[in-house]
């Protein structure tokens, strides 16, 4: 089978590892595909402004971008037009029957009231560069009603140790008054990859949304807690809120995602955060 996986930064690269290891032809796009690894065909190419030639005989594509900067304008660039230029280079190939996944991610829910969300709510955008994703949804959609669109939670892991490395200097703070922090949402990176091969490749994987996080919503106290707990390291002090917390305050369900049996390496917080911080797992470029 002929995998594409259109934008292979850590995530997609580790997913397109793993397709190679189920013995599949992986062929990876992104801007310096020389940083890829040799079991990765890397084709050079700036999606957002080149359509790529992808071949006839490609059964699925993976769509991960990312945007340099939280610009609306460059967002877009990133993910409409580079989904666009994917969209159009399946049509011009005749790839009809290829499987497509697009990654999206869960700020397009605009909720802070700590509810319960899952793929049934209504995703209005929670700022202008969630409005640039439900966008990018919604051409995928039209364009490919049969396509999957996996809403990622925060995604954490090797490279990805900003909460670590804030706990460890001292920087990270608790909420003040004690239990009043937001609910977060996360998923390890390696779950994530996972999950992206799961629902490709997978029989009976019908629908056309799925909401990728871990299987529980945690208070950030909490998880701050638990991290310096591992790192042996005092717990951060409290400071009064500082505005609306990005992200709003939700608790994610993954009801939809576990019941197409998909499993978890690192359930948690607890397991993902305790493998990072005992230096496990690769990253990528």
């Amino acid at each position: 089978m002929t995998v594409v996986l259109a934008g292979c930064g850590d995530l997609g690269t580790e997913a397109a590892l793993r397709f190679a290891s189920l013995g599949h032809r992986v062929i990876g796009l992104r801007r310096s595909a020389d940083l890829l690894p040799d079991v990765i065909e890397g084709v050079s190419v700036d999606l957002s402004t080149t359509r790529p030639t992808i071949p006839a005989d490609t059964e699925v594509v993976v769509v991960a971008l990312s945007a340099g900067s939280r610009d609306v304008d460059t967002y877009r660039a990133s993910y409409v037009d580079g989904l666009r230029n994917v969209l159009d280079a399946l049509d011009e190939a005749g790839a009809a029957d290829a499987r497509v996944l697009f990654v999206s991610s869960t700020a397009v829910y605009d909720v802070d009231d700590g509810s319960v969300v899952d793929e049934a709510t209504p995703a209005t955008g929670a700022s202008p560069t969630a409005e640039v994703i439900l966008e990018a949804e919604a051409l995928l959609h039209e364009r490919r009603p049969d396509g999957i669109v996996l809403r990622l939670g925060g995604i954490y892991g090797p490279g990805r140790e900003r909460l670590i490395e804030q706990v460890r200097g001292g920087e990270a703070r608790s909420a003040e008054p004690a239990g009043s922090s937001p609910h977060t949402n996360r998923i390890h990176r390696d779950d994530a990859a996972a999950a992206i091969v799961h629902l490709t490749t997978t029989p009976g994987v019908t629908d056309d949304l799925y909401v990728g996080v871990d299987d529980e919503p945690s208070r950030l106290d909490d998880v701050l807690t638990f991290v310096a707990g591992e790192l042996g390291v005092p717990v951060p002090p409290s400071a009064p809120p500082r505005g609306r917390q990005a992200g709003g305050d939700k608790r994610l369900s993954n009801a939809r995602l576990r019941g197409t049996g998909f499993a978890f390496t690192y359930p948690t917080h607890r397991e993902g955060y305790r493998a990072v911080i005992a230096g496990e797992g690769v990253r990528h470029p």
